[in-house]
């Protein structure tokens, strides 16, 4: 007894082609006899549909509310020894917020979603003002360093969009807001310990950056130099 290979259907013993389908039917010890390159089975594949940007999104709104809500509730009749679900609320907040925008709103400007990435992570630490009850870290140290941070990152974003795209061009805008950003981090940690303002382990990682911007100013500036390092390196 044989069925067809396409839709299954019981078979006749003479049969030659399914009469549901019209699949042609060969005898597996046929197969030697048969010319080089063709097969009996439908030549047609079948196609998943493509999960839409949309349900993604849904979806993952869906578990990151079902985390911080159930998170909540656990809090509140269980756990109430401290306001931990504040943390992992802010984290769920903080994800959708990056997330969404990447997953649905794809043509949204990425000046705008740094811009909403650093306005949920300041949320969200100010959030965890509740669960350590003082807020003087933030004012004082959460907050300049998120504001920092956002606007390093939208300034490197400018550089990279507005300027020549090229390798050595990425690299030394990467390594100029790096240096940049160490040294700003701990200005404002010396500020809120009522320190002597004065670069420490920063002053290292900015003498590494300049350094290696100076080497990359170079092989821009060198244009042999710049076309042999990009023919090395498998560039354009």
């Amino acid at each position: 007894m044989s069925y067809c290979v396409n839709c299954g259907v019981e078979l006749q013993a003479d049969a030659r082609t399914c009469p549901l389908c019209n699949t042609v039917v060969i005898n597996p010890n046929e197969f030697g006899k048969r010319k080089e390159g063709s097969s009996p089975f439908p030549s047609e594949k079948g196609q998943v549909e493509t999960v839409k940007r949309k349900d993604i999104g849904i979806l993952l709104t869906a578990i990151l509310a079902a985390t911080g809500v159930i998170c909540g509730v656990l809090n509140a009749l269980s756990f109430q020894g401290a306001l931990w679900s504040l943390a992992v609320g802010g984290v769920c907040i903080v994800l959708w917020v990056i997330l969404i925008p990447v997953v649905i709103f794809k043509r949204q400007p990425v000046y705008v979603s740094l811009l909403l990435d650093g306005v949920a992570v300041a949320a969200y630490l100010y959030m965890l003002t509740y669960l350590v009850g003082s807020s003087g870290w933030f004012f004082g140290l959460g907050l300049p360093i998120t504001v920092l941070v956002t606007v390093i990152a939208e300034l490197f974003t400018v550089c990279v969009r507005k300027l020549p795209y090229a390798f050595l061009v990425g690299c030394l805008d990467f390594f100029t807001a790096a240096g940049l950003l160490c040294m700003g981090i701990e200005i404002m940690i010396d500020r809120y310990l009522g320190k002597e303002i004065a670069l420490g382990w920063s002053a290292v990682v900015l003498t590494v950056c300049g350094i290696l911007d100076i080497a990359f100013i170079t092989m821009l500036s060198r244009s042999r130099l710049r076309h042999a390092i990009y023919k090395r390196l498998h560039l354009k």
